[in-house]
Order: C-alpha cells, then structure tokens, then sequence
C-alpha cells in the first residue's frame, strides 16, 4: 500500500501546480496590462511564482541585495495590509506614539540639561568652582584672593542672585537680578544685544558702578523692544541706576533654569541690600563662581591650583576660613548640588521610560504574533508556490518598520509639542525659574533611532514561526491560531508586558505615597491658615535704625486688622528659596573660635516676639521672645531639639544653657521648640536657632500672619493698610500653602512624572490582556459552544476562556511586584525615600493590577458567555 500516500502527494502536486500556472496567467495579463511585452510579463510571472526554469532566477533576485523598486514595492505591499487590518494599525500606531513620545520628551530634557552645551561662547572650556557640599557659597574677599593667586584660569567671575524693587517711572515692581563682578560678561564672552555692558574698569570700590544691564526677555517684555532705553535713568530700591544696555537673546547667564530679569554690577550691593559684605571674608554668601580653563591646564590640575590657594587662605585667615575644598564642575544646574540630583532624577525616568517602550515591543510583538498564526495559510500558500522564507520576513520586517515609523513621526510631534511647552511653563511662579528644553537635530535623531530599534524588535517575534512554517502541514490543517497548552511567545511576551506594567505602577504608587508623606510631614510649622507678606524694606529706602522701627509699625497696622490672630516677623522663612542663613557656633567651653573647632553650622532666623505663635511652631519648653529682648538686654536664643542635643548636649536641660557665636558673643538658652525643616524636604534633622530680630536687625522682612478669614479678603484687608502706611512700598501677600509651592516641586514633579508613566503601563497593560483574551475567545469560540450545548456552567466557560489570562497576569503581577521591590534604588533617584515595601504600596499594586485584569476581560468576557451553539454549529 505504498502507493496510498503518492498518489496523495500527487493529487497535492497536481492542485499546486494547477494553482501556480492560474497565479502566472493572472500576473502575466496584469504586467501586460501595465505596458510589458507579452514575453517579458510571462517571465517576469513564472520567475515570481516558482516556474521550475526560473527557480534559480528566483533565487538570486531573493538574495540580491534589495533595490529601491524593491523596497518600495514591499512598503506599497505592506501599506495594502495594513489598509485591510484598521484596528491593528491605529492600535499599534497608538501604542508607539506614546511609547516613542515618553522616550523622546525624557531625552529631550536629560539631551537640554545635561548633554547640550551651555549658550555661551567656547562652553567645553568652562567650569564652576565649587566651595564645599553646597556646591557654591564663597565670600568676595576669597574671591579676589582665589582670581589673583590661581594659574589655571584665563579669569574668575562671581555672582549673587537677589530680588530687588526696580521704579521705572511706572508702578514699581521685584525684579530678580545678577549681582555680578564686573569682569562678569568678559569672562564669558559675551557681546552686547544693544548699547554696552559693564565691565571691571567700570568698578571704583563700593557703590561706585551704578549701572545695569537687562536681559533681552526683560527688554523685550517690558520696554517693548525699545532701544531708546540705552541711557535711561532707573531706580533701584530708590537708587538711580543708568541703563548700559541689553544682553543677547538666549543669554540668562549660567544657570539653565534661573532667568534673571537684569544684571549689575557686585560692589553695589552694600547700597542695595544695607549689608556691607565684601569685605566679610567668612561669609559665604555669592552664589557661584566661573571660569575659563586655561589651553592645556586639565581639571585634575586646576583643582590642585585651587586647594593650594586655599591651603594659603586657611594659613592666613584660620578664623574665618573653614575646611571645605574645592572641586569643578560643569555650569548650568549649580555644579554638582542640583546637577546630581538633577541626573539621578533623568537616569531614574529613563529607565522607566525604557521599560514603557519595552513593554510596547512586547505588546506589539505579541500582536504580530498572533497576526503571523492567522496569515499562516497566507504564508504556506506563498512557500509553496516558490516564495522563499527571506521574502516573506523581509515584508514582514518592512511591515512592522512602516508602522514604527509611523508611531516614530507621530510620538516625535507630541514630544515636540510637549517639550515646547515646558520650556515655556512657570512652575513656581514667584521665582523666575523655567526648563528650557526646546526640541533639536539630537531629539529628532533619538525618536528615529528608537522607531527604527522598535520596529525591529516587534517585527523579530514571529520570525521562529516563519522560519519553522510547514506548508503542507498547514495546508491540509488550516490555520495555526488554535490555543494549546504549550507555552507560546505570545504568552512569555505578555508576561513580560505585565511585569513592566506592575513595576511602573508600583513606581506611581511609591511617588504618590512619597509626595503624600511630603504634604503631611513635620515642617516645624503650620502653613494653613497663615499668610506670609514679603516686603524688601531696604527697597522702599529704609535703612539703619528705620528697619525695626517700621517692622515693629507694620506688625502693629495688621494686628489691628479683624481676623489677624497673631503676627510675627522672620527674616527668611523656613524652607523658602533659595534657603536661608546659617551660622557657625560653640559650645560654651570653646576658646579657639575658628572655623575646624566649631561644633556645628546651624540654620539663623531672626525673628520678633510673636512669631512662633504665628506660625503654629510649638514651644517646648522655656519662653519666647518679647519686645524688652533689645539690645540693652542680654543676648539670648531660642533653639530646636536637634540644637539641643548636638550643641548643648541635652535637651531636658538645654534652658538657660550658654553657646558661643563666632564673634565670641556668649548667648543663653531661653527657650526650646519642635525640629522641623528649614532647607529641603529631603535633609536629614538640622539644629536651628531663632533670635530676637531686635538685637539681630535684618532688612529682610516676611510678615506671618495666622488668620482663620478667607485668604482673598484678609490679603486686601492687609494691602490696604500696608499702602496706608508706604504707598512705594513693593509687597507680595501670599498663603504660606502656595509659598511652599517651590519646595514642593520636585515631589510634585516626579509623582506627575511616574504617574504618566504607570499610565501608559496600564494602558499597554490592558490592551496586552484583552488582545490576548479576544484572541483566545475568537479562536474557541466553536469550543465554547460545545461546552455549553454540553451543559457547561458559566462558571467553567470563563474558567476555559479567561483561565489562562489570569494566570499570565498572576505571574506577570508577581514578578513586577519583585522587580518593584528590587528597583528601590532606581526610585530613590526619583523619589525621596522610596520605598515599594509599604503595606498600601503593597496592597495599592495588587488592587491595581486586579482592576486591570478585570476591566481588560470585561469585553471577551461578555462574548464567551453569550456564545449560542445552535448559530454556531448551523454555520459550520
């Protein structure tokens, strides 16, 4: 009975090759139709459709290295598939939007903050100099010494930021400006836009160069690009000063996220601020100092010039100099004190971002996957008629290329829009800060080379499918597509899916539980129901003994106001940008007061009477400050815990306790309060002093006013009085709510950041399910008919539908969950003492993930269960 099976093999043969000369006829009369010779098109047919003479034609035009007209007839080829499958493509378009989108808008900022080069001339040459952990603070004296003694630098350049009041005949209003030396823009090469701009022949000691230079936005939005403004006498806080000129567009100095509105020069400041500070050799308190290194100088050597300055500074001034050192750094985001934080921040969003596109190519692949089984006929007919297994994965890979460029152009256009937008978005408004992260070449290349990258690692998955097709086994059995037991691609992609899917869900859920612990942690006060009012007196032109006065008078105008239940004066409030005051004391015993012997650097506010009433901090113990506490009486402070227990050694005791100040002055222990934070969120507990703002005279005054009335109305209430008392007087009332806006930020940041990403995980999540679930359910639906004309309960369908779905989401749910809990230290770069093992982190991923599951299965659900074997069964 040998002859059984070749007479089948035959019958087969015979049907094949009936089938071929039907497909050659057919594409012979189409080539004909298009212009070709009658000879030609028949060539040109059999050599397409596997004629046994042309087979070694065949062949070498398959592996001969494509042509254009090639390429091109694959893409028309695959846009005529894609056409057919409009659910498939906008699926998988959408999918690579968002996935190509997320990447491109966290390259575009990591590519704008770190990669691009700052906008000035020879930027690869320039460094800052940082003095110590804060990555800045330097004294002017130190400065001097440091740009006259190095040998590595062309020149130095220093600069403080601050607000002042600026009058230019209209409304007077803050600006924020650059105290800059007078070599500033020489340093940095940089020309004018219009008119000059100051220079260090222009400084002739203290208050000598009043002159000031605007930034082009400034200019632009405020003088309406008017260049008859060269010359023009302004008045800073009530001080003429001469406009030079304006900076160039895109310059805002050497901070990326800072704008200033204008620049001035440095030796004005004892005129602007009241404080004479350049001659205070050890106090810190100019911002950041740059530099251009010297042709051939490397940074290694520059920082050993540094330190060899310092170790000179520290021989000849061992009172005022302390023991901190000098590194470089790269300008832009304030050296390594915010850049740090700021690459932490980018390289932790990167990875997850990378794991969204990871979860897309899983999703498509599973999707092309599972389209490969249901076109199996497809490609067994065209093997069979002479098509080689190349051919057809290089259509599929130009398949699964069209749609990822397609997802590439249309992810690229959202990043671009998305990037724009931040780089015009205020996040803090009453701080001139901004992201300028407009969108370029290096942008556009990324999205490309991630479309590219994506199209190829979807467009592998079915590969192993062609590559293993039997065609006459699929012939004779029809289509693939049945589910089996057997663990499939389409299943190992899934899980994967998944597991990203929980691991971006855990990593929301941690930033929001994160940012929740921000809002609801000890700050050391009360920030609802209190007002703060930021008035620069030193701007109105008040100076020397006409401060306190005026502060004691205000504070009195607003008690008087209805709802004011009690108003005190600070002047820094804690944690309000850029940071307040610290510094350094002794314990009592102390006599050698330099810097190495100092037992710790404290945070300085000084404060009146009532302050800590107004701004809910809690008296521990002792008593606050009253108005007898001036300077005829002795110098007295109040503490916090963490002073208590650092300095004076206990915290029971700490009242009436002595500590000594770096003058010498010996202060006592009046009173002890609540720890709190006065600089970040994240610091760990800091010892902090208060002192009484009468024998502590500051020019900076932040009224706190703790008022149980709408915050619109007691703020008219209070601008009304306050005019009263100084119509030119520069105010700003906001709630203290609002105020730590700032601060907050970047909690707000990264919980908005991981949000959007657990998001996307989720939506990648749910359509993975229910595509692999819709597709279960289509293929056995004749199963599920069966089943019930059996007598199948709806329990047992949803069991043999869904069953495997929800194993392949248990797991893949599990796994993320570890991968959650393992990547602790890829979300502390984000999220400030992340931490995945929180029980409601725990059970918030675990609800998530089931919600998910549910709401991905509703719809194949549905369909299982109303499975009608009569209609199924009378159309087979």
């Amino acid at each position: 009975m040998k002859w059984v099976p070749n007479i089948f093999r035959r019958m087969q043969y015979d049907d094949l090759s009936e089938e071929i000369r039907l497909h050659i006829e057919e594409r012979a009369e189409q080539l004909m139709g298009e212009g070709m010779s009658a000879e030609e098109a028949r060539r040109k047919a059999r050599v397409a459709f596997g004629n046994r003479n042309a087979v070694e034609e065949r062949s070498r035009e398959v592996w001969r290295w494509p042509t254009l007209e090639s390429i091109w007839a694959d893409v028309r080829f695959a846009l005529r598939g894609l056409r057919k499958s409009p659910g498939f493509t906008i699926t998988a378009v959408l999918t690579l939007t968002l996935a190509i989108g997320a990447n491109a808008v966290v390259f575009g900022v990591w590519n704008a903050l770190i990669l691009r080069p700052l906008n000035v001339p020879q930027a690869e040459s320039l460094f800052v100099i940082q003095h110590g952990s804060d990555g800045g603070s330097h004294s002017y004296p130190d400065y001097l010494d440091l740009r006259q003694r190095n040998r590595s630098f062309d020149d130095l350049a220093v600069f403080a930021i601050r607000e002042s009041g600026l009058d230019t005949g209209k409304d007077p209003s803050n600006v924020w400006q650059y105290e800059t030396s007078g070599n500033y823009f020489d340093v940095l090469r940089i020309q004018p836009y219009i008119g000059r701009l100051f220079h260090a022949s222009d400084e002739h000691g203290p208050n000598s160069a009043p002159y000031v230079v605007l930034s082009y936005a400034y200019w632009h939005n405020h003088f309406q690009d008017d260049r008859t403004v060269v010359g023009r006498v302004v008045r800073l806080n009530r001080h003429p000063f001469t406009i030079l000129g304006v900076a160039p567009p895109g310059f805002q100095g050497t901070i990326l996220f800072f704008a200033p509105d204008i620049f001035l020069p440095i030796v004005n400041h004892e005129q602007l601020a009241g404080e004479k500070m350049l001659n205070a050799r050890g106090n810190h308190w100019m911002f950041e100092m740059v530099g251009h290194l010297k042709p051939g100088v490397t940074p290694a050597q520059a920082t050993a010039d540094l330190n060899s300055v310092d170790g000179y500074l520290k021989k000849s001034y061992p009172k005022e100099e302390d023991n901190a050192s000098y590194t470089l750094a790269r300008p832009g985001l304030h050296g390594d004190y915010l850049g740090g934080a700021a690459r932490a921040f980018l390289i932790g969003l990167m990875l997850l971002s990378g794991l969204i596109l990871l979860a897309a190519c899983a999703n498509l692949g599973s999707l092309f996957a599972a389209r490969a089984a249901d076109r199996s006929r497809e490609v067994a007919l065209r093997l069979a008629l002479g098509s080689s297994r190349n051919r057809i994965l290089r259509q599929l890979f130009t398949e699964s290329v069209v749609l990822s460029l397609a997802g590439g152009v249309a992810g690229l256009v959202v990043s671009i829009l998305l990037l724009r937008w931040l780089s015009v978005w205020r996040p803090v408004p009453q701080f001139p800060l901004h992201v300028p992260v407009s969108p370029d070449a290096n942008v556009y290349l990324a999205a490309l080379v991630l479309a590219l990258v994506s199209g190829v690692l979807f467009g592998i998955v079915p590969v192993r499918q062609i590559l293993r097709a039997n065609p006459y086994e699929i012939v004779k059995a029809g289509s693939t597509g049945a589910f089996g037991r057997r663990i499939t691609v389409r299943d190992v992609l899934l899980v994967v899916q998944i597991a990203i899917c929980a691991v971006l869900v855990t990593s929301s859920m941690v930033a929001v539980r994160g940012l929740m612990r921000s809002m609801h942690s000890n700050f050391g006060f009360e920030p609802r129901n209190a007002m703060l009012v930021d008035i620069d007196l030193t701007a109105a032109g008040y100076t020397g003994e006409r401060i306190p006065t005026m502060q004691r008078r205000l504070i009195d105008a607003i008690q008087a106001i209805p709802g004011a239940d009690s108003v005190g004066s600070v002047n820094w409030p804690p944690l309000e940008l850029p940071g307040g005051w610290q510094g350094m004391v002794y314990t009592d015993t102390t006599t050698d007061l330099s810097p190495s012997h100092a037992a710790a650097d404290p945070y300085m506010y000084n404060v009146t009477p009532d302050y800590f009433r107004a701004s809910g901090t809690s008296l521990l113990a002792g008593r606050a400050f009253t108005w007898h506490d001036d300077t005829n009486a002795p110098r007295v402070a109040v503490v916090n815990r963490e002073f208590a227990s650092k300095i004076l050694g206990s915290v029971p005791d700490a009242v009436g306790r002595y500590f000594k100040l770096r003058d010498g002055t010996r202060v006592r222990v009046v009173g002890l309060v609540e720890d709190g934070k006065y600089k970040n969120l994240t610091e760990d507990q800091q010892p902090a002093m208060f002192f009484p703002l009468l024998q502590s005279p500051a020019s900076w005054t932040w009224l706190v006013v703790r008022s149980n009335r709408d915050p619109q109305e007691i703020a008219v209430a209070m601008r009304s009085v306050l005019r009263d008392i100084d119509p030119g007087m520069v105010l700003e009332i906001r709630p203290w709510s609002t105020e730590l806006g700032g601060i907050l930020f970047p909690s707000r940041m990264a919980t908005v950041s991981l949000g959007v990403l657990g998001m996307m995980g989720a939506m990648l999540s749910i359509t993975g399910i229910f595509g692999m679930a819709a597709y279960s359910v289509s293929k056995r639906l004749k199963e599920f008919g069966i089943r019930v004309a059996l007598g199948a309960q709806r329990e047992e369908v949803l069991q043999a539908a869904l069953g495997r779905a929800f194993k392949l989401l248990a797991i893949g749910s599990g796994a993320g969950l570890v991968l959650g809990l393992l990547a602790t230290r890829v979300l502390a770069f984000i999220v400030y003492q992340a931490t995945p093992r929180d029980p409601l982190v725990l059970a918030g991923v675990i609800l998530a993930m089931a919600a998910l599951g549910l709401l991905a299965t509703w719809i194949p659900a549905q369909r299982a269960l109303s499975v009608n074997p009569l209609v199924l069964l009378r159309e087979d």
